[in-house]
């Protein structure tokens, strides 16, 4: 997840901290919660491999670890006309399904923002009729970026968004486009414990990636992408070569079990609040923390009131 922007939504645990990242001390007790969305884009290259982006060094969050595409619930995400840019899913369908009363939705543009921002792949299609195929997508549905008119026109749009001189719901309007809520899965929340100068109730996604789109980095918040196998990226962490969060790292070991993309968004898609499994994590003074699932035989040992993690993303 990146870093937050100035006016996103928050929740304040108390107040008279000094600001966290300032270079000075700060009351971890004030430091706010605020809502972040990030998404794991899945490829299939034999076997599933995940988007993972490293990010910057100066970055006072998570500096130089490898993360998903992800960032703050701005403001903008939860207006009405974002709402209405979002096909296949309704603000209640999407509050339902991450459980909150209304302005779920606002998730979903969140993380389509921040893919578009800092991996510059776009999950959006033309606004046509049902059963209408337009041209300028590809048979997924999925705007075509490959051809150069089209790829230099959105590498513009992508930089003005990113500079704050263009709206990203604004310009996906503007080219009569809609953004994929359909295929955009919540398999997850986790919320930053408490010691961090930052502070996030993250909800996870997952998608696929849609063919004639290449992953580009920003090279500000995100310097570095790769391609990774979760069983590889889970050893290259304990290595210290690819260095995660544990949040990061309890997902990888889901997404491990799943032998196809297929597999992996079928499970999403049909995951209900029944599905979910409230997850704790293993600390381990000599190595990396581990994340331990209700099945794990040391579930019971290990600490639940530290962070909030919840897994939707059923095996069965």
């Amino acid at each position: 997840m990146t870093e937050a922007s100035d006016g996103a939504p928050e929740r304040r645990a108390s107040v008279g901290a000094k600001s966290p990242g300032s270079g000075g001390d700060y009351d971890p007790e004030a430091v706010p919660v605020r809502d972040a969305a990030t998404v794991m884009i899945l490829s299939d290259e034999n076997d599933p491999h995940v988007l993972m982006l490293k990010r910057n060094s100066r970055s006072i969050f998570v500096g130089d670890m490898w993360v998903y595409p992800g960032g703050a619930v701005d403001p903008e995400d939860a207006t009405q006309i974002a709402d209405e840019t979002v096909s296949g899913l309704t603000d209640d369908d999407a509050s339902f399904q991450i459980g909150i009363e209304r302005g779920g939705i606002a998730f979903w543009v969140a993380a389509l923002r921040e893919t578009f921002e800092e991996a510059g792949i776009l999950l959006a299609h033309h606004d046509h009729p049902v059963g209408v195929d337009d041209p300028r997508d590809l048979p997924s549905g999925i705007i075509d970026l490959s051809p150069p008119d089209v790829a230099e026109r959105f590498s513009q749009y992508r930089d003005e968004v990113n500079a704050g001189e263009r709206d990203f719901i604004e310009t996906v309007r503007s080219e009569d486009l809609l953004l994929d809520g359909d295929n955009v899965y919540f398999i997850g929340r986790w919320v930053t414990p408490l010691g961090s100068p930052r502070r996030y109730d993250t909800r996870f996604f997952l998608t696929a990636m849609p063919d004639g789109q290449v992953p580009l980095p920003d090279h500000d918040e995100a310097v570095e992408h790769q391609w990774v196998r979760p069983a590889d990226a889970i050893r290259r962490n304990e290595t210290g070569d690819m260095v995660m969060m544990t949040p990061t790292i309890g997902m990888l070991q889901r997404l491990a079990r799943f032998g196809t993309v297929a597999d992996a968004a079928a499970a999403a898609g049909r995951g209900t609040p029944d599905d979910d499994e409230h997850v704790r994590i293993r600390y381990d003074n000599e190595g990396p923390h581990r994340i331990a699932f209700p099945a794990d035989p040391d579930y019971l040992e290990s600490d639940s009131s530290t962070e909030v993690g919840i897994l939707r993303w059923p095996l069965g």
